[in-house]
């Protein structure tokens, strides 16, 4: 069987990831992924923006390759929920003839981003299954753990050997909400025969491995402890995506006597969706994601008592109009002051834009005598040991690197030759609108 691989998406960047797989005549899609940098640098309303513009602005990936390719897309599969990977399904989706294809609580997400333009088949599928594509191929969900729920590692299995679309994961064997990572499932592929894997390098230069949420989890609850006596509000920030770390913020603000609040409008979309496939702590934790439930909240914190509550909210990367600036500027009912704690649990996406907003945010903080608790966090993706015990347990034939800038895949192609591979021959360094031949 004729097998090659159309890297669309994610090969030269972190964000819009995007890739084509054909196998005879039957084509796999994984993931449309969106870049919201350009999207806040050029002011682009997602909403209303039509392909043309947001391929103009680099902000979704270019597929016109899928329409070179000799066969037909028979599926569109979504390793999991975060926009870099379905952020451009609602422009994208509705130009292929094929069913979306993900697990319950990704697929939740992906219906966020459609339009009325997709009406196609919306295909849920639990990990551990599998089901039958096209001719003579099929799909299988491998259960990973990531800084959300419901995540996998898509396999499609054909004739000439399985090919593992690889993103994003870490090792986590203690993961707070969820099973451990299905290791013994990748390491029976790894028997059978794998074909390609398509592999996260986000972290490759990092030494050792990530730590598990539960290193988070203590950590997290050691900050609230310290700081539950103050006489100030108490925020935290993180990726609203991130259920596990919302709910271990949830139970903290708990433990320590205080009201926890969840406000952002990604806040309360995913606490929705949360609560609906019982997650533990969504189901009495109030959310706001409108400006004037956000206003009613803070009023309430305002007249009630500063000292009484927890709030998790939005805009950890200091985008202008989420909650966090707004607190920072004093735009609204409360605005944050000496006495404060706010609390960042989770990274800086490695962005200019986001890098400036998150300095501009942190000055205001500083300005207001707030104190500050930066990287109370734990990665959702791989380091250096983690990659290798990946090789191990796969053997893979090829290997394609992705999710990361073009110097940042370097440093995973030397881990890999120090494990045996060799670049141009067995691992494949390609930009976005590459196409490889298996087979």
């Amino acid at each position: 069987m004729d097998i090659e691989i159309a890297t669309l998406g994610g090969y030269e960047e972190v964000g819009r990831n995007m890739t084509a797989v054909r196998a005879g005549d039957d084509i796999v899609v994984f993931d449309m992924g969106l870049d919201l940098a350009p999207v806040v640098r050029e002011g682009i309303d997602v909403d209303s923006a039509d392909r043309a513009a947001l391929l103009d602005a680099g902000a979704i990936p270019d597929d016109t390759v899928v329409d070179e390719l000799p066969g037909e897309v028979c599926a569109i599969v979504f390793s999991h929920g975060h926009l870099d990977h379905v952020g451009a399904a609602g422009v994208l989706a509705a130009r292929y003839d094929a069913p979306l294809v993900a697990t319950p609580f990704t697929m939740e997400c992906v219906k966020g981003e459609l339009d009325s333009g997709y009406d196609g088949d919306l295909v849920t599928m639990p990990a551990g299954e599998t089901m039958a594509l096209g001719d003579g191929l099929e799909l299988e969900f491998v259960h990973v753990t990531h800084s959300t729920v419901g995540a996998v590692n898509p396999v499609l299995h054909t004739p000439e050997g399985a090919i593992v679309y690889g993103l994003d994961k870490r090792l986590d064997h203690d993961p707070v909400l969820e099973a451990p990572i299905d290791m013994a499932r990748f390491a029976e592929l790894g028997e059978t025969g794998v074909l390609a894997y398509i592999e996260d390098c986000t972290n490759a230069g990092r030494s050792g491995r990530t730590p598990g949420e539960a290193v988070a989890r203590a950590r997290l609850r050691d900050v609230a402890g310290s700081v539950a006596d103050t006489e100030g509000v108490l925020v935290a920030s993180t990726f609203a995506s991130h259920i596990a770390r919302v709910s271990t913020l949830v139970e903290c603000a708990r433990e320590i006597g205080r009201e926890p609040i969840l406000l952002g409008h990604s806040m309360e979309t995913y606490a929705t969706t949360a609560a609906h496939f019982d997650y533990p702590r969504f189901d009495d934790v109030p959310a706001y994601g409108t400006r004037v439930g956000i206003e009613r909240a803070l009023r309430r914190v305002r007249n009630e008592g500063r000292a009484g509550f927890f709030l998790i909210v939005t805009g950890h990367q200091g985008e202008p109009n989420a909650v966090l600036p707004r607190l920072a500027r004093g735009d609204g009912a409360l605005g944050l002051t000496s006495g404060d704690v706010v609390v960042f649990s989770a990274r800086v996406i490695p962005d200019p834009v986001n890098r400036r907003q998150r300095a501009v945010l942190e000055r205001r903080l500083i300005r207001r005598d707030v104190e500050i608790h930066e990287r109370v966090h734990t990665s959702g993706h791989l380091r250096a040991a983690g990659h290798r015990r990946m090789l191990r347990a796969l053997e893979p034939r090829t290997l394609i690197p992705a999710h990361q800038s073009v110097g940042g895949i370097e440093r995973y192609v030397a881990l890999a030759e120090s494990s045996g591979y060799e670049r141009g021959e067995d691992v494949h360094v390609v930009r976005n609108g590459t196409t490889i031949q298996l087979t």
